[in-house]
């Protein structure tokens, strides 16, 4: 039975909807993986990229599935393109949403034995039967949720996201430091939910957004920091007109220090991944694309004077 009366709730959309909001909605973007990992045949086998995130292997130990390893270029590429065998799958990482052209290759080449992490490309959508997961929490203000594409049923309670919000909370009233803390223990505390349905708190908050204006702005930003900085980029970068929507502006540069700088300056780039950095010799592919690639923020709380400023610190940086 609906209460009636009482207290008020957020005031946030039911009606809206968001990229994606036709597959399956679950608790978390490792538990989209591990959806997918389950469908797969029995005996199935997938190739992984070692320029990846450590939680991607959370779901290939919780469904015992066999994974090896392959390298990829400077272009963020494949060195070679596999033969797969019929119970051979392989995942591709979207890299910083900057690999949608080349996703689409992938997809026609290996149709329904490509995985796809579109972590960090919400907005990208793989055809020719490829299986897609996605995380919105890397592009919106949300504590929890995972989308899988195709959708397939599954049996699962619905999950709750009341009691992860603390660090976006806090990040409104009290700056991004004060919620920090929060933050980090959301995401470990997110390595070990089971798979679950998206809670509705989550889904009703990704209904709220502006998903197109959202989208417009981070273009917009990705195309300034490009034209100020394409030229000192030492990663090439895509026409703008084969991108959908990407997470950030990756800037690669061999200036050891750059990050800290920014960092010092109050912009915050992250290393993605820092595993890669231990688990790797300094000489592979892998450990240089993590040590030198910078994820410039582009996203939609910022606007032209913002990327100028990030513009004119790395090129001082660079150029002094």
């Amino acid at each position: 039975m609906t209460a009636i009366g009482g207290y008020f709730e957020l005031e946030l959309s039911s009606a809206g909807t968001f990229p994606h909001s036709d597959g399956l909605l679950v608790n978390s973007g490792r538990n989209a993986l591990e959806v997918i990992l389950a469908s797969l045949p029995k005996a199935a086998e997938v190739l992984v990229p070692r320029f990846t995130c450590e939680t991607v292997f959370e779901p290939f130990e919780r469904t015992n599935t066999p994974y090896t390893f392959y390298d990829v270029n400077d272009d963020l590429e494949l060195t070679y393109l596999p033969h797969l065998s019929e119970k051979q799958y392989l995942l591709y990482t979207n890299y910083f949403g900057i690999k949608d052209q080349y996703v689409d290759c992938l997809s026609l080449h290996y149709q329904g034995h490509l995985i796809v992490d579109n972590s960090q490309a919400f907005f990208n959508t793989p055809s020719n039967n490829s299986q897609v997961f996605y995380s919105p929490r890397k592009f919106v203000g949300v504590a929890d949720g995972g989308i899988v594409i195709p959708p397939m049923p599954i049996d699962a309670p619905t999950g709750q996201s009341w009691n992860r919000m603390n660090h976006l909370l806090k990040r409104i009233d009290l700056g991004p430091s004060e919620g920090y803390k929060d933050f980090r223990e959301n995401s470990t505390a997110l390595g070990g939910e089971p798979i679950k349905k998206m809670s509705v708190l989550t889904e009703r908050l990704l209904k709220s957004i502006d998903w197109e204006k959202l989208r417009y702005i981070r273009r917009q930003n990705f195309k300034i920091l490009h034209t100020e900085l394409g030229d000192l980029n030492e990663l090439s970068i895509p026409r703008m007109d084969t991108l959908e929507c990407p997470m950030v502006y990756p800037f690669r540069t061999s200036y050891a220090g750059l990050r800290q700088t920014l960092i010092s300056e109050s912009i915050y780039v992250a290393t993605y991944w820092p595993n890669v950095l231990e688990d790797n010799t300094q000489s592979s592919s892998a450990y240089q694309l993590a040590n030198s690639i910078l994820p410039l923020p582009i996203d939609q709380r910022y606007g032209i004077a913002e990327m100028k400023r990030i513009a004119r610190l790395v090129r001082q940086y660079q150029v002094n």
